[in-house]
């Protein structure tokens, strides 16, 4: 095991020899090149003994802690992966394959890790203090990340990665994981095709960014796209696409241009359909709006456990807009707004699962104060006699028999 103050001290003397700005403009075989050379040159120099082996081992080292991700570099190129944690330099946790488990890795220590955060964030003109204690920026490949500090936090730092998925799923990818049968992929295409607005719910991590992207693509290729992100993470191959992103302020808290900003301009640039990577607040409104004045066979994804606590959490995000509405209002909206809620749930094996479609049915079914909306289950993944096990199986996937209103002339 190579000490850390060795390859510390080393670093530093490198650093000091070589610039590390204009060897990123380089070839990557040409910059390994330069920092092999100068290397070997300082261990000359120092009269440091080090095996083959661990000159490998170094060598890798500083080669991805100048131009990678340090010790977390393994897992930023592993594929499986999907999140990293950071709670502390040597208490490192991943998801991989849906399964939180310890990685066994570390940095060398806290400043270690805050030095890495400093050279990921410097160049988008973020930094990361007690004046300053969170941020929340994307990297160079798609992936976001966030780093919160003490006196937020009661660890020194803690760093949270969520990684851009390169190989993006398609629905026959579903279908094989079990996540849905071929059934549900034809009734879910009906309704995209035919113009259904459409929420996608889930708690956290089963999957809603990868469903919507996967049936954004049963849009017709003659329709005009907006996509909007807070990360982009909706691939489509469609022509006639635009995709907007929003984005943090800067140090002066300047500068912020949030998703309710975006759906607002995105209706001035004659969409067919608003696709929305996820609403969390008063953005609702907008987007509630949007579907019900013209731009049908719109979707956006919602954190909620149910197809009821969606409902409730969207009438909350209503209320708060700031329009003075009342409850009986907001399910009116929410009700002549919303067609389809396609929920997720994750197994305890880590695997996803459509576990419910759902039909709202139409404002006027909302009569009354009291009233609840009116919720119909078109689909249902059933459960074993045994509480709360799942036999994952495209055969326990069930059609109610209710045929959504909206699709009853059409099928």
């Amino acid at each position: 095991m190579i000490k850390a103050d060795i390859f510390e001290n080393i670093y530093k003397e490198l650093a000091a020899k070589i610039d590390i700005y204009n060897l990123e403009r380089m070839e990557e075989k040409a910059r390994f090149k330069i920092i092999e050379k100068t290397f070997f040159e300082i261990l000359d120099g120092g009269k440091i003994l080090l095996s083959d082996k661990d000159t490998k081992i170094i060598l890798n080292q500083i080669f991805e802690e100048s131009f990678g991700y340090g010790p977390i570099s393994a897992l930023m190129k592993d594929e499986e992966v999907t999140e990293i944690m950071i709670n502390n330099y040597d208490d490192i946790f991943i998801e991989k394959s849906g399964l939180i488990q310890k990685a066994d890795i570390s940095f060398n220590s806290n400043t270690h890790v805050k030095n890495f955060i400093e050279k990921v964030l410097s160049p988008l003109g973020l930094r990361i203090d007690e004046s300053c204690p969170m941020a929340d920026a994307r990297l160079k490949d798609g992936s976001r990340i966030n780093v919160v500090i003490k006196p937020v936090s009661l660890n020194d730092i803690v760093v949270s990665i969520r990684k851009f998925k390169k190989k993006l799923k398609d629905i026959n990818d579903l279908i094989k994981e079990n996540t849905l049968n071929s059934e549900i992929s034809d009734f879910i295409k009906l309704c995209v095709e035919n113009k259904a607005n459409i929420i996608i719910s889930g708690a956290t991590s089963t999957g809603k960014t990868t469903v919507l992207n996967i049936i954004s693509n049963f849009i017709p290729e003659k329709e005009r796209i907006i996509t909007i992100e807070d990360t982009f993470e909706i691939n489509l191959s469609h022509e006639n696409i635009v995709r907007l992103e929003s984005r943090i302020p800067n140090i002066e808290d300047k500068g912020e241009i949030t998703i309710r900003d975006l759906v607002r301009n995105s209706l001035r640039m004659r969409p067919d359909r608003i696709i929305v990577g996820e609403i969390r607040g008063v953005e609702a409104i907008d987007v509630l709006q949007a579907m019900n004045t013209g731009h049908n066979g719109s979707m956006t994804t919602v954190h909620a456990n149910s197809p009821k606590d969606l409902i409730s959490r969207l009438e909350t995000m209503l209320i708060m807009s700031g329009l003075n509405l009342n409850p009986s209002s907001a399910r009116r909206i929410i009700a002549s707004s919303v067609n389809i809620i396609i929920h997720l749930e994750r197994l305890k094996d880590g695997s996803r699962i459509i576990s419910k479609i759902s039909e709202i049915l139409n404002g006027n079914e909302v009569i009354g104060e009291n009233t609840e909306i009116v919720i119909k289950d078109i689909f249902n993944y059933g459960r074993n006699e045994n509480k709360d096990k799942h036999l994952k199986s495209k055969n326990n996937f069930k059609f109610s028999g209710y045929i959504p209103s909206f699709l009853k002339n059409k099928i």
